[in-house]
């Protein structure tokens, strides 16, 4: 079996996991943080909305500059309410999907950088990116983003079994 299969599978599974969160992130409390150091609720959750995206210059460019010389640096989209975020999250996991097509071992070997103003951050074999960067990176802030929806009294889904909500408790 192609790499690329495994990874589409278990891309496919944390995505259907990852939608409901987005589904209750209430509009009213977009600017909510945790603690002054911690990003707003907006920030948080646009940030998982657009995570898959980077499935996509992983797989298509050798690299990518956040912040290229002479241009603006990326931003990260900002959804203004819980339909905008799926609505982001839903395009991104599309195009991620897309872009699985055709990718061959070899090419999942191949080194892949991340960079900023014309620096290195990192360079690794772009399924390690892939594995890393983006499914593991998406997996942690979601985690995240369930603490703050449990901190503002939003009932949470189960992700790898039923919370507590699901249960009742």
């Amino acid at each position: 079996m192609p790499i690329i299969d495994l990874f589409a599978a278990e891309f496919e599974n944390e995505m259907t996991k990852t939608r409901p969160m987005l589904e209750r992130v209430p509009d009213d409390k977009l600017g909510w943080k945790p603690h002054e150091k911690n990003f707003t609720l907006q920030y948080l959750a646009s940030h998982v909305a657009n995570l898959p995206f980077w499935t996509i210059p992983t797989l298509q460019q050798d690299s990518l500059d956040l912040a290229p010389a002479g241009q603006k640096p990326y931003e990260t989209p900002q959804a203004q309410s819980a339909k905008q975020l799926v609505e982001f999250f839903d395009t991104n996991v599309a195009k991620a999907k897309a872009a699985f097509q055709g990718v061959s071992d070899e090419h999942l070997m191949k080194p892949w950088s991340l960079m900023a103003g014309g620096k290195t951050l990192f360079t690794m074999p772009r399924w390690m990116v892939q594995r890393s960067f983006m499914m593991n990176h998406l997996i942690h802030h979601r985690a995240q983003l369930g603490l703050y929806l449990r901190l503002c009294g939003v009932p949470i889904p189960g992700m790898y079994g039923p919370s507590a909500d699901d249960r009742g408790a």
